[in-house]
């Protein structure tokens, strides 16, 4: 072999050694799984500072983020009267595509009793759900959030509940948004009657919301449903889940939620997608207390692959 020839061979070899070290990183880098789950900010954890008037619904695209968080839940009351205000609207998706960040659903309140006794009342409720229906749809949410509110039993809430949600189904499917129920105080926070609810609705528009905390059905005798059988009972419906926060231990735990036990019911249910962060404490700021409730969230997910 020539000394031009013994270059390319010992060139040669030396190029494939190297790329034979590279390999076993670059394989685990295949290898690594990825989180099933992503973390979206649910904008009432900021209400303090919003009904502080110390930021508006078009900060809230950027200060999440700036804080790590690529998934927006808008709460409607903080752009109550900009439904159908197309340059607001506008205005607003054009802040979430610089930021980087996606519209994943809106909270609705205020609009009415979806479950209320009255068809026609029922009615009117569905119509007022129908411009934030179009507002997700513009923005590019996969759903909006509504209350199953209503009166009298337990039986007669359900199918009430469950006619004024059909309804909205029937337009939601029109525009491709879901509608989804939180488990949000009286029998809505009761885990079986909101499953059973789901099941007379019977569509693939109606879904879930589970809130990790809003299990209490009367506020006054403090009756208060099983978190983690209602997450449980809930979680085959949900296109969403609700990770509400309260204050935290020494260790940086939720000290009201487990939630290594509530995520494993999650993952468990085979759900993948947004888990969104709702502080409520009073201990930390509201800045405090999203970023203390998203570190939580993110060591359960690292213990959960």
């Amino acid at each position: 072999m020539d000394n031009t020839s013994r270059r390319k061979f010992l060139k040669t070899t030396m190029a494939v050694s190297a790329g034979t070290l590279l390999l076993p990183s670059a394989f685990a880098g295949c290898a690594s799984k990825r989180s099933p789950f992503e973390i979206s900010l649910a904008e009432w954890s900021l209400h303090k500072t919003l009904f502080a008037n110390e930021m508006t619904n078009l900060d809230f695209p950027r200060f999440a983020a700036e804080n790590g968080i690529k998934g927006l839940e808008y709460v409607n009351q903080f752009f109550k009267d900009k439904a159908k205000d197309m340059e607001y609207l506008a205005e607003l998706k054009k802040i979430c595509e610089n930021e980087g960040v996606k519209s994943v659903l809106i909270m609705c309140d205020g609009e009415g009793m979806v479950g209320h006794p009255e068809k026609a009342e029922r009615e009117k409720t569905v119509e007022n759900h129908k411009k934030w229906i179009d507002a997700a749809k513009y923005l590019g949410c996969h759903s909006i959030r509504v209350n199953a509110g209503s009166q009298g039993s337990f039986e007669e809430q359900q199918k009430l509940a469950a006619d004024g949600l059909r309804m909205l189904c029937e337009y939601g499917d029109q525009q491709s948004i879901n509608i989804i129920v939180e488990n949000h105080g009286g029998w809505s926070s009761h885990g079986e009657w909101l499953a059973g609810v789901m099941k007379m609705v019977d569509h693939k528009r109606v879904g879930t919301l589970p809130d990790f905390g809003n299990f209490i059905i009367n506020r006054e005798t403090g009756e208060e449903f099983d978190r983690y059988k209602g997450v449980e009972l809930l979680m085959p419906y949900a296109k969403g889940v609700s990770a509400k926060s309260n204050d935290f231990d020494a260790d940086g735990n939720d000290t009201r939620s487990d939630y290594f036990r509530l995520m494993k019911i999650v993952k468990d249910s085979g759900y993948k997608g947004w888990v969104g962060i709702e502080y409520e404490g009073r201990e930390l700021s509201e800045k405090e207390g999203i970023l203390a409730t998203k570190r939580l969230l993110e060591r359960v997910f690292e213990s959960l692959e």
